[in-house]
């Protein structure tokens, strides 16, 4: 018989407490594991935190910038589908009543 592990809830952070663990890593001279464990976090979760902190400093997109561009990308996508659309349909109409 095979044992599943207990995995539990996701849990949501805010923005305020995912920078305060992110300063402890910087600035308390801990490591991410010591860290993530005084926080009951996840070490995988704390270091994409870290990571994500140190591409916002240098320069790389913010969290809310990525959103946008995804969804951005989305909506880009589903006008180039539209205006093929109505090219095809445009097409179609002037061959029909020539």
């Amino acid at each position: 018989m095979v044992k599943k592990k207990n995995r539990r809830e996701r849990r949501k952070f805010t923005s305020e407490f995912k920078t305060e663990a992110v300063r402890l890593v910087e600035a308390g001279g801990k490591s991410i594991t010591q860290v993530a464990k005084e926080l009951d976090l996840t070490e995988s979760a704390l270091r994409n935190w870290v990571e994500q902190a140190r591409a916002e400093k240098r320069g790389g997109l913010t969290a809310d910038e990525r959103e946008e561009l995804i969804r951005l990308r989305r909506e880009n996508k589903r006008l180039e589908m539209e205006r093929e659309i109505l090219r095809k349909a445009t097409a179609f109409f002037a061959k029909g009543s020539s």
